[in-house]
């Protein structure tokens, strides 16, 4: 099968960062689908691990942690899903990704794909729904239509994670949820998300949000939380919770004890890398999500789409990533389409 990987660390400029290659065809395990990948999508941890991971020893490594696509064979444990099911996954941390021909992926980490959506756009939703949900739901620990009467601080709304997540909160909590954007273009994007109130993140938060009149109970710090912890800690309520996605430096913990906070990290390839009891988890909030989908309560958070994966494409689509103009999600189609 063809297949794009990076054959040296370092900036995806450089010539040996994205490169087409041929590979066997993988064969399923127990557990496993052999995915006919349609579409992917393009993520910041792609751009870290292409920049700090060396490649394994016997070839380029194959990135990519999201894909929609269409079930080609199954291995002989599988009950969830048959050849031919259209599909979207995020995959896993420690395997080959998307980006190529075929890919296996564990069927308890796929959900059915949005039939409303063609597959690039479903191939934007997995790994950012997924974290988003388990910020929510695990580390915030709401149930849904909880949340009445408090707030939830999105910083980095107009990401991919923050577009989902403020959607997620809108939708399936009672939660106003505020959300950061500095551009014209990035708060028309969060407010066509669903976010009730924008405040700028180029300005020091604890004043943003003390002129809007608001303490949230939860943060979401998706990025530069380096730069903002401080005011986070002195603008959230007492005994509130930060869950942060994104690798800081310096941190200051131990500021959070005075108010009594909560704090976790999220990582949504934990339950796979580790094969957790409730890796099935995911199967099950992407199902939810795909219904969300089709039923029109989540839209797509596509922004950018650079065509048929191609190493041309596909090192535009990470150039774009690696930029702060990126809004939403940047998508590819597949090497095969339908």
């Amino acid at each position: 099968m063809k297949a794009i990987g990076y054959a040296e660390r370092g900036p995806v400029s450089a010539e040996a960062a994205v490169v087409e290659f041929e590979t066997a065809d993988p064969t399923p395990g127990s557990n496993d689908l052999l995915v006919e990948v349609r579409g992917v999508s393009v993520n910041p941890v792609d751009v870290k691990v292409r920049a700090n991971r060396p490649p394994p020893e016997d070839g380029p490594r194959i990135l990519g942690f999201d894909a929609a696509g269409v079930v080609r064979s199954v291995g002989d444990a599988v009950i969830r899903f048959k050849p031919g099911d259209e599909v979207f996954y995020a995959g896993e941390f420690t395997r080959p990704g998307s980006n190529a021909e075929l890919q296996l992926v564990d069927e308890r980490l796929v959900g059915k794909k949005p039939s409303s959506l063609d597959f690039a756009d479903a191939a934007a939703l997995p790994l950012t729904s997924i974290t988003a949900w388990e910020i929510l739901f695990d580390s915030f620990g709401l149930n849904e239509g909880e949340g009445a009467g408090e707030s939830l601080l999105v910083v980095g709304g107009a990401g991919g994670v923050g577009s989902i997540l403020i959607q997620l909160a809108k939708n399936l909590t009672a939660l106003t949820v505020i959300a950061t954007a500095s551009r014209p273009d990035t708060q028309e994007w969060v407010r066509k998300m669903g976010a009730d109130h924008v405040v700028n993140h180029r300005n020091p938060l604890n004043e943003e949000m003390k002129s809007l009149g608001i303490a949230p109970k939860y943060v979401a710090a998706l990025t530069n939380t380096d730069d903002h912890f401080g005011a986070l800690v002195e603008l959230i309520k007492p005994r509130g919770h930060i869950a942060m996605i994104d690798d800081p430096q310096n941190l200051e913990i131990g500021a959070i004890k005075l108010k009594a906070l909560s704090f976790s990290w999220e990582f949504m390839f934990a339950r796979s890398m580790f094969q957790t009891e409730d890796m099935d988890t995911q199967h099950k909030l992407l199902s939810r999500v795909s219904e969300l989908v089709d039923t029109g309560i989540l839209m797509s958070t596509v922004n950018r789409n650079f065509g048929d994966l191609s190493v041309s494409n596909l090192r535009r689509a990470l150039e774009h990533q690696g930029s702060s103009a990126a809004i939403g999600k940047t998508v590819l189609g597949g090497y095969s389409q339908s």
